[in-house]
Formats: C-alpha cells, structure tokens, sequence
C-alpha cells in the first residue's frame, strides 16, 4: 500500500532515511511518499475506467500545494468546501467544469466566488442557500449547476463524528423535504436543477452503507421524474475507508462496481469526492522524543508532536500505528503511551502500544497522517505548526515550511 519500509532496522521513505529529511528540517515534519500517491491515484482511476466518472479530490483532507498539484496532474477535479479552497484550486489550474462546491455554510462571497469561477456544481445544503444562490446568480447573469445535498438518513459503522447522513445531521435537506425543494428550485428558474448529492460519512470499510443510500436516492429520482425534474448527474460523495489499524476496507473495484451499477439507475453522469482513501497512507508524521516517565504505573514516551499537529487521536479517538524510526535489536518491548506536549489531558498521540523503550533525541513515526493530518492542524499553545516534505525516489523537497514562533507573535 505505500514505499514506506525498514532497511537494515532503519525506517525509509521511499529510498530515503527517515532520519536523514528529519535532521534536514527539525521534527515534527509530515513525509509524503509520492510514489504512494501515484499509486493510489492510478489504483482509483483505473477502478472506474470507462465510467467517465468526474472524480474531485476532496481538499479538505490534504490542502497543500504541491501534492494537490501531483493529483491535478493526474487527472483529479476538486470537491471544495470554503473560499480559500476553490482559490487553490484555482492557483494549480483546476477548471470550474471540474470543481464541486460544498459545505453548509457557505457565504455570499464564497457563492459569488464560485459563481465567478463557473464551477461545475453547487452542492445546495438548505433552502435558503438555494434562495440565496438564485439572487447572487441573477446578480451576475448567469444560470448555474445545482444539486441538492440529500441526507438518506442512515446509519453507518463509523466515529459518530464523522457520520454525516444520521437523522438531525447538521448536513443536507433530509430525505422527507427533498422532492419539496426540487419543485421549488425547479420554479425559480435562476438554477439549472442538475443533480442529486449525498456524502454519508467518512471512513467506512463496507459498500452496503453506500448501497442502501443509492436506493433511496433511486426512489426519489423516480418521483422527480414522474414531476418533469430530469436528473443529469449523481454526486455519491466519497467516505470509503483504508486501512489504520486491523480495518478491511472494500476493495476499490468493488466498491465501484456498487456505485456504478445504482448510480446509473439515478443518472447518467457520476461524480465523486475520494479524500483519504487516496491521500491518508502516503505520509508519515515523524516526532522526536522529548522524555519517558511512569506516572501511576503507567509509561510514557513524550514526543514534540502534539494535538495541535495531529487532532484526530484527541479528537475521534483515532488509531494511528507507531513505529520506531530506528530499531534496536537487544532493546525489550513494553507497553507504553505516547504522549504530546500539548497542555492537555486528551493530548495521547497512541494508548498502550506494545513498543520498544524510545529515550530523548531518538525519533517515532506516526503512519497514516496524510489525511485530515496537516489540514486539521493548529498553532493551539502558540506552537508553530510543522514543515512537510515530498519524497519521490532517492530525492526529497520541502513543500511547505515549518512556521516560525516570530510569525505567530
């Protein structure tokens, strides 16, 4: 799944030492693997080979530049959820044919930013954003693509923090009020009534959630039919899972296979919105060790990267496997947790990992940081947040820098 792997007890990224980028650019530091990239990029594309799938990568799980270049590059749209993200897309060369605009609070300037940009869809979250999109779009004298963003209102087996298609989720119109705003937005005459959307959550391993949602969007494709509302294309999100810690995430083809066959039934066109199952396991987060100690018959290896670096640990609860950067032979293993030196009780990068004794100066790596890693970020305690590097072969380049305390204060 991804080129990073041991050699002679020494961690490698690609054919690079994790130690070496680490003493280059001072740790925290995210690694990226670009052959991972690729791989995962090919691996996607050539599952809905012959689909004419439009398939937007969602920025929101890895906003830096360079990689979103590698994956534009590839033939990747954008699935955009904020100003600053449909202004990336537009700096790397994204065309508004091939960008999705989401999210449930979108602004007038956003609106009118996206309208300017001629975008492929807008994803409409309420009512009133329809209303409001109509009038921005009069404004400007143009006529553009919406589709609703239909909740289907099931259940899913992942975090309840990111399972967005429950009933009460604070995304989309729910299924009952659906065929009601179509009517509506039909009437108004200043949208072309386009698509239908759904995203039911992130990180799920099975297809049978994504099954039942396409059924019931099936059901209502049949009644806006019947009403003279003819449905070009259906945006079936993204949310399919990788694999973090023991997960079995459906294959690629055939979760395609799902979505192909029941979207067709809906529409003729499909667009889709991978995020981390193409970004999330081709980064590492590299930390050096601050400390050990034992507090309360518990050990602690303290590292310096901290919530403020990676969220999702303090925030879902999530697994993420840690590896030494350098094995020790003779050195025993022991359970320890790995802890940040953020100043907060919830700041546990891993609980009760089965991991050799790391000592001060000595490094860790996190693995499955390239999703919601960097972009979930912060400069919480006034941290700088840290620098990110790209490896492709025998090569690395720093991609972003690491922030300065000067810049912050």
């Amino acid at each position: 799944m991804d080129f990073f792997n041991y050699e002679n007890f020494e961690l490698f990224a690609e054919k690079v030492p994790l130690k070496i980028i680490a003493d280059r650019f001072g740790t925290p530091l995210y690694v990226y693997s670009k052959n991972t990239l690729v791989k995962h990029l090919r691996a996607f594309k050539n599952a809905f080979k012959g689909s004419k799938a439009l398939v937007c990568f969602a920025y929101k799980a890895n906003c830096n530049r360079a990689i979103l270049k590698i994956i534009k590059d590839a033939g990747f749209g954008a699935d955009c959820v904020s100003g600053g993200e449909l202004l990336m897309a537009k700096k790397i060369g994204i065309p508004g044919g091939q960008i999705v605009f989401n999210g449930n609070g979108k602004t007038e300037e956003e609106i009118k930013l996206a309208l300017k940009m001629k975008v492929k869809m807008f994803n409409v979250d309420s009512v009133q954003e329809l209303f409001t999109i109509s009038r921005l779009a009069a404004m400007l004298k143009v006529r553009p693509n919406i589709s609703f963003r239909v909740n289907p209102e099931i259940e899913i087996p992942t975090h309840p923090h990111i399972a967005t298609a429950l009933r009460g989720s604070k995304f989309g119109i729910p299924m009952g009020e659906a065929f009601t705003a179509y009517k509506l937005a039909k009437s108004l005459g200043q949208v072309a009534v386009s698509g239908v959307h759904m995203h039911i959550g992130s990180q799920i391993t099975a297809v049978e959630p994504f099954k039942k949602a396409l059924e019931k969007l099936f059901v209502l494709s049949g009644k806006l039919r019947k009403a003279g509302i003819k449905i070009k294309y259906v945006n079936v999100g993204g949310g399919l899972g990788v694999k973090y810690h023991g997960e079995l995430p459906a294959a690629l083809k055939k979760y395609a296979n799902v979505i192909l066959s029941h979207s067709k039934r809906i529409a003729p066109n499909v667009i889709l919105e991978p995020g981390r199952v193409i970004i999330a396991n081709t980064a590492v987060l590299v930390t050096k060790v601050i400390a050990n100690k034992t507090s309360g018959g518990r050990k602690f290896i303290v590292a310096d990267c901290g919530m403020n670096d990676l969220l999702r640990p303090s925030m879902y609860g999530a697994y993420h496997e840690v590896e030494p950067v350098r094995i020790f032979e003779n050195r025993a293993k022991e359970f320890f947790t790995v802890a940040g030196p953020v100043c907060e009780s919830g700041d546990i990068i891993a609980k009760r990992r089965f991991l050799q004794n790391a000592f001060p100066g000595e490094m860790l790596a996190v693995r499955g940081v390239g999703a919601y890693g960097y972009s979930m970020s912060s400069n919480y305690n006034l941290r700088p947040r840290p620098a990110e590097v790209l490896v492709d072969g025998k090569k690395f380049f720093e991609i972003r820098k690491k922030e300065k305390i000067k810049d912050l204060i």
